[in-house]
């Protein structure tokens, strides 16, 4: 990224919203996800105060706006939504604690690993030969790479818990979904069986009823044709 003097003033001309973009890409090409660390994006160290955060966001939010950009107002406006969206993890207490947790992690990583290849000079019997981090530069670029790593590690097991999360909701929901239908299915079962039933207590209704009509007309047919014998008559004397 840029010198301390370069973050500490940075200017307000077209080149010098260049010069910020250009680094914003740097960070793009250098890791994975894009933007991760806060304090990369605002040009800043991570023991700086939250009051000086808070310049530096203004000073950079004026710098980046669509506004005062609009000959690269798309590429301003990305730069805008990084800066505010960098500003709001490191406002907040809880997640600016987050990042500065990521930083101590990454410094005491990175002394491990210089421990460990100590430990093998002087296994090697070359206990006094230098390594690389001997030198204040590469020590610090070696815990600023160690930085990038565990913010792409963070931002690989947020996504991965995202990615859990919705399958769980989508799971979920498709078990609500089958269950929304048996009902509605077991409804509509039962709706038909009582239309069905109502049918067929209708239908041997009306077959009874039928029937005690057809055996009533059949019994006056039958009494119809009857032969009836005469009347019995007494003999006159």
């Amino acid at each position: 990224m840029s010198s301390s003097s370069a973050r500490d003033q940075p200017g307000t001309s077209r080149e010098t919203f260049e010069d910020f973009y250009t680094e914003v890409k740097e960070i793009e090409k250098r890791s994975t996800y894009f933007n991760l660390n806060p304090f990369e994006v605002l040009q800043i160290e991570p023991e700086v105060e939250v009051a000086d955060i808070k310049k530096r966001y203004r000073t950079l939010s004026i710098l980046v706006h669509p506004d005062k950009n609009p000959d690269n107002q798309e590429r301003a406006q990305m730069a805008f939504d990084i800066v505010s969206r960098s500003w709001k993890i490191l406002e907040n207490e809880l997640t600016r604690k987050r990042c500065l947790e990521v930083y101590e992690e990454a410094k005491g990583r990175t002394d491990q690993m210089i421990a460990e290849k100590r430990k093998k000079l002087k296994k090697e019997g070359r206990p006094t030969e230098p390594i690389p981090e001997d030198d204040p530069t590469k020590y610090k670029h070696a815990i600023y790479v160690m930085v990038m790593k565990l913010f792409a590690d963070m931002e690989r097991r947020r996504q991965k818990l995202d990615q859990r999360d919705q399958e769980e909701r989508k799971r979920k929901r498709e078990t609500e979904i089958e269950e929304e239908e048996r009902v509605k299915a077991d409804r509509e079962w039962q709706q038909n069986f009582e239309e069905s039933r109502q049918s067929r207590v209708n239908s041997w209704h009306d077959f009874q009823s039928g029937a005690g009509k057809s055996k009533k007309a059949k019994k006056q047919k039958h009494m119809t044709g009857m032969m009836v014998p005469p009347k019995f008559k007494p003999e006159s004397r």
